[in-house]
């Protein structure tokens, strides 16, 4: 039975700090998850640990740590949720082929690097329970992912909203999300397949099936159920308990086909009904209890499993250098390349690379995932973990280095539109 006074204890502990140190670094220009995610770090090990190890212990004793967990996969499914109702369609179809040339690309050229690196990393960072191929799979979806809610609040901030380089950026990190999960899919998939007596063409199989029921029998039953008039009306409660059912269904459906309850709880976020402002009314309800209870509880728990004391050799860190090299030149430098490729200014090429190079929660969020599954060990999930936090904290000012406010302000009204024209003659 869990310590319910500990629990209370250990939460309000993590809400505290967690969002302190956002409010800190916001006062020196970063997005407050920044502040969220490193604090959740601070917690673990590495630093609380290690300055207080009797004060840790106490507050954070092994056996309570299945109890966070639990409720950090809460806030995980409830996460990936507001991914997926964050989504929007119209935004990919805006800029058709420069999102699907820099995405794929820059994804593409990520594997690539990930697989050549992987020749040396894997025999040094891995062992027989996975193959290469696996590993090297994982790094890339790892690396190559973008963080589409951090993103979207740092170009709030910057004054990007409205801009065309932050729905640029938007509509790319949408398709990278769509991208990434679908392949860690499959390669959760085939992992677990072998360990499993259910062959993998089957879960390959109930994948496809349950993605066609989502999208084409789900999506267009909530869209006739879920009327104006009926979710605002008397009633709304009882449609609002539908949409949450669906959402554990979901959920439950692809945790029991072996791949994960995220992806499930991803799609359906994709599958609900856009119109009646539905989908921002789920959000608006989600995001207090999500953003300042549950994520910092996740944070927390990712921060407790992580150990900078395994890089503890001078090889280890350079293994972790090379990791952040290739995350770097294979995102920033793909989605640059590619967006410059297809006529868009350099300025705004430099710019969309550094902000698609944002990871944040979602690459930690796919760390996780590799960990609990047994593909990476600790100390390849520390170092992800540390590529997350540096790449997502680089990115402010590195854009403000290149798309500088005032640069951004004369500029606005000259090539308002360039980008739009660029994507549509494509």
């Amino acid at each position: 039975m869990p310590d319910l006074q500990l629990l209370l204890i250990q939460v309000a502990f993590i809400v505290i700090v967690t969002k302190t140190a956002g409010l800190l670094v916001r006062a020196i220009g970063q997005p407050p998850v920044v502040g969220e995610l490193a604090a959740g770090i601070l917690l673990g090990p590495s630093v609380f640990g290690a300055l207080a190890p009797q004060l840790s212990s106490t507050l954070f004793p092994p056996h309570s740590l299945a109890f966070l967990q639990t409720l950090s996969q809460v806030g995980l499914l409830l996460f990936m949720f507001m991914v997926g109702l964050e989504f929007q369609p119209r935004r990919i179809r805006r800029y058709g082929h420069v999102l699907f040339l820099a995405s794929h690309f820059s994804m593409a050229l990520v594997f690539f690097l990930c697989s050549a690196v992987s020749l040396f990393l894997y025999p040094k960072l891995s062992d027989n329970r996975v193959t290469y191929v696996e590993f090297s799979l994982f790094l890339g979806v790892a690396l190559g992912v973008s963080a589409f809610p951090v993103l979207a609040r740092i170009i709030r901030e910057r004054g990007l909203g409205k801009s065309e380089l932050g729905a640029l950026s938007i509509g790319c990190a949408a398709v990278d999300d769509v991208t990434a999960w679908f392949l860690l899919a499959s390669i959760l998939s085939l992992v677990r397949s072998m360990h499993s007596s259910a062959p993998i063409w089957w879960t390959l199989a109930g994948l496809a099936l349950f993605v066609i029921i989502v999208l084409l029998v789900i999506r267009p039953l909530l869209a006739l159920i879920l009327t104006d008039k009926r979710w605002k009306g008397p009633y709304s409660e009882i449609f609002i308990s539908l949409v949450f059912v669906l959402l554990l269904c979901c959920a439950g459906v692809t945790e029991w086909l072996g791949i994960h309850l995220v992806f499930g709880a991803f799609l359906f976020g994709v599958a609900v009904p856009r119109k009646h402002g539905i989908s921002e009314d789920l959000e608006a309800k989600l995001r207090p209890v999500t953003e300042v209870l549950l994520l910092p509880i996740l944070y927390a728990v990712i921060g407790l499993r992580t150990s900078f004391g395994l890089l503890q050799n001078s090889e280890m860190w350079l293994y972790c250098a090379l990791l952040f090299a290739v995350a770097v030149a294979g995102k920033a430098g793909g989605v640059a390349t590619a967006a410059r490729l297809s006529g868009v200014p350099l300025r705004e090429s430099a710019g969309f690379g550094i902000l698609m190079n944002t990871r944040g929660l979602m690459e930690l969020v796919i760390a996780k995932i590799g960990l609990d599954v047994g593909i990476i060990n600790a100390a390849v999930f520390s170092m992800l973990v540390l590529v997350a936090l540096v790449t997502t904290g680089l990115t402010s000012p590195l854009l403000m280095m290149v798309y500088p406010r005032r640069q951004f302000a004369g500029e606005a009204a000259e090539k308002q539109g360039k980008i739009s024209t660029i994507a549509a003659n494509a």
